[in-house]
């Protein structure tokens, strides 16, 4: 974390109009004026296209080993992916509170394979990273080698010497450990308080360790850090600062383009596309975005999405002072039903790498989340935990701004012309039991 003087804070927190809304928990939207050309704004992340077609390739190499340990991706050829839908009905609903032009879908990354969530890109991915590295160094593999050798026991044996940890709210946790686990590391996972009681027992029950913690994220990231730092043989996985973490996710970008074509769907200036991603402390949705803005250039609009009691990438960006501080500071509990999205202090590499591609953050209520859910389940018979409603007030806000609209050189007639897509990053493996709780709190 960079170290900022605390009256610099201060003075900083009290010139950025939103934290007053922020203080006060109400839904808000930021939008950037800051945000830059990509061909500007690309050269602050530190990393390039080809680094993201580097991690593509390697999934590509893992393909094989994925479709044997995990036969429910078999029939997509090992490789870990979602389907991207219409969802006119929830547009027609949405219509009800606030007209949006253009087209609204929905990324189903809620119901990736093996752990359910948009976390099964970047943490699986950072997981396999580490497995290949340790195996080329041992010399038990080599370039060109048939990648299901990762799925024999002497591998397992192999990668039993080893330990991975990682700090998580719930599905970073998930991701890792089912993956670690399979390839025969000892996964610990340090779960925060808010981490729901389903996702700790299915950990438990692929073998790995978790261990548990009063306090926030916050506690549970540096708790697992602290330990791995102890144990030469352990590998922390750092979802505020891991550039393979992140780039895991880029892969998301290239991908979509692919999709998007497959469908039909046109991206220019003409035909531009707003993209909503729910936000934690940043790695999955600022990695996704840079993906995104590697292919479609400045004709992708992001805009990562906060509930109220946790708004930290809001914070940082809106301020500047990014980890320098955390929601806590300004007297906001960190406490949401959204608990994947349940964090106090933004990812510092994130929020500066992200910063001038960003087009804006928003933040929406518990009570918000619950409605959409519910709303979602009604008109398409679509399941989310909340955090993944997060991003589906997105296309509100933007509709609703001229402004925003204005500054970009968004006409009426390009709008009508546009994809709002709304990120669905959890919700495909919770209990039936579970999800019935959260649809009886939509309906109230």
């Amino acid at each position: 974390m960079k170290e900022t003087n605390m009256s610099d804070i201060t003075a900083q927190l009290n010139a950025t109009p939103v934290v007053s809304d922020l203080k006060s928990l109400r839904e808000v939207t930021w939008f950037n004026h800051g945000v830059k050309p990509v061909s500007e704004g690309l050269q602050q992340v530190g990393l390039t296209r080809e680094e993201a077609e580097d991690a593509e390739r390697r999934l590509q190499r893992f393909a094989p080993f994925i479709a044997q340990a995990f036969p429910e991706t078999a029939p997509a050829g090992g490789m870990i992916e979602s389907d991207m839908i219409a969802i006119p009905r929830m547009q027609e609903k949405l219509a009800e509170r606030a007209a949006i032009s253009g087209a609204l879908w929905l990324k189903k990354d809620s119901h990736l394979p093996i752990s359910g969530s948009i976390k099964a890109r970047g943490g699986i991915y950072d997981v396999l990273a580490h497995a290949e590295k340790l195996a080329l160094g041992a010399g038990i593999i080599r370039a060109g080698d048939d990648y299901r050798v990762f799925h024999t026991p002497a591998f397992r044996r192999f990668f039993s010497r080893y330990k991975i940890a990682v700090g998580s709210t719930g599905n970073l946790g998930l991701s890792i450990g089912i993956m670690g686990a399979a390839l025969g590391f000892h996964v610990t996972v340090h779960m925060s308080s808010d981490a729901r009681q389903w996702k700790k027992e299915k950990l438990r029950a692929h073998g790995v360790e978790v261990i548990e913690y009063a306090e926030d994220y916050g506690m549970a990231v540096a708790q697992g850090r602290r330990a791995a730092e102890a144990d030469p043989a352990c590998f922390f996985i750092d979802d505020e600062n891991s550039r393979t973490l992140f780039l895991g996710y880029s892969v998301a970008g290239l991908r979509l383009h692919r999709q998007m074509q497959q469908k039909g769907l046109t991206v220019d200036a003409q035909h531009p596309l707003f993209v909503y991603l729910p936000c934690g402390v940043g790695g999955g949705p600022g990695g996704v975005a840079f993906g995104l803005k590697l292919v479609f250039g400045d004709n992708v609009h992001c805009f990562f999405a906060e509930p109220t009691h946790s708004p930290c990438m809001t914070l940082g960006m809106s301020t500047g002072l990014h980890d320098a501080v955390s929601v806590q500071d300004i007297g906001i509990d960190n406490k949401t039903a959204a608990d994947g999205l349940a964090v106090g202090r933004a990812s510092g590499f994130v929020g500066r790498a992200m910063l001038p591609l960003t087009d804006g953050c928003y933040t929406l209520s518990d009570r918000t989340m619950y409605d959409l859910l519910a709303m979602l389940d009604r008109s398409e018979n679509i399941q989310l935990e909340p955090s993944a409603l997060a991003g589906m007030a997105g296309p509100w806000r933007v509709s609703a701004s001229p402004d925003y609209q204005h500054l970009h050189g968004l006409t009426p007639e390009v709008m009508r012309r546009a994809t709002h897509l709304v990120w669905a990053t959890g919700g495909g493996m919770v209990p039936d039991t579970e999800m019935r709780l959260y649809l009886e709190k939509g309906k109230h």
